[in-house]
């Protein structure tokens, strides 16, 4: 039997709403959580570049050396007099030291600026029983919770509480994690509302 949506989930989710913007189902651990973290944010909550994510490179005082570049599915990218940079889960300041140090040997007092135009590399995918359906880029941690209150939270008939968190590993293989809505909203179990990482599909059923 279907459970109905709890009228006080939209509140709760929007409450805790993310600010800015052959497969086996088990119960997540902490160390999934904190996995997850460690893939895409740094524990202080910077962001860390992905495959897909376009960003700016610029030299100060040097105008041929601004490129707008892709990080490619390797995680590199290639930038004049740097050569290849693996860029891929770090953040852009430590990019932007890696350059300044490569650069070093053709410049004297070198400053490199990174910024990141496009975020396409970290985005979670919210199918189901929920209001607004769809893939959603993020730039900062986002839990399950938060990934709720994205997707407009759950619709009345929703099965709140057999939500599944569908995680596809480097191997290929398929983990699924369960989410008891219940229970998080009554401060049981917390270690359910886990980070999640960038390719997740959360299925509300």
């Amino acid at each position: 039997m279907e459970r109905r949506f709890p009228r006080s989930l939209a509140a709760i989710c929007l409450a805790t709403a993310f600010a800015g913007a052959s497969a086996v189902a088990e119960a997540p651990s902490a160390g999934d959580s904190a996995d997850a973290r460690s893939l895409a944010f740094e524990s202080g909550g910077s962001y860390l570049l992905q495959p897909g994510d376009v960003v700016e490179i610029s030299v100060w005082k040097e105008e041929n050396l601004k490129k707008e570049l892709l990080v490619r599915p390797d995680g590199g990218l290639s930038f004049p007099l740097a050569g290849e940079l693996k860029v891929a889960g770090h953040t852009t300041v430590e990019v932007e030291h890696e350059i300044e140090a490569r650069l070093g040997k053709f410049f004297a007092d070198v400053n490199v600026n990174v910024s990141v135009l496009q975020i396409n590399g970290n985005q979670v995918y919210v199918v189901g029983k929920v209001n607004r359906p769809g893939v959603f880029k993020f730039d900062r941690a986002v839990d399950v919770m938060q990934a709720l209150s994205l997707a407009g939270g759950t619709t009345e008939f929703a099965g709140v509480d057999d939500i599944r968190i569908i995680r596809r590993g480097p191997d290929g293989r398929q983990k699924v994690f369960l989410f008891a809505y219940s229970d998080v909203a009554r401060g049981r179990r917390l270690e359910q509302n886990i980070v999640l990482q960038s390719g997740d599909t959360l299925v509300v059923p």
